[in-house]
């Protein structure tokens, strides 16, 4: 699937920084992957921080990444890393 920008919430920071949650069906592996928010390219800065939920065969996954590249014509986020957690009962 691609970028969908109906994903797309800022939900907090500042001037500098801005925090993002996107929402997609697509896996965490495309979502990371060099110039998947190239459309977005015009809100999404260095440093911004973005909490993923994403989805591998069905099953949801939850992430946090940051963007390291942004210099107007290509943009690119980390790998990130899973939000994980136990159910042990």
């Amino acid at each position: 699937m691609a970028y969908s920008a109906s994903g797309l919430n800022r939900i907090g920071g500042d001037s500098n920084r801005s925090l993002w949650m996107y929402v997609t069906a697509d896996a965490i592996a495309a979502v990371n992957t060099r110039d998947y928010f190239l459309s977005a390219i015009n809100m999404i800065k260095v440093g911004d921080v973005m909490i993923t939920v994403t989805s591998t065969g069905g099953t949801v996954v939850c992430g946090h990444t940051y963007f390291t590249e942004n210099d107007g014509t290509n943009i690119d986020c980390v790998d990130g890393v899973a939000i994980t957690a136990s159910d042990g009962d």
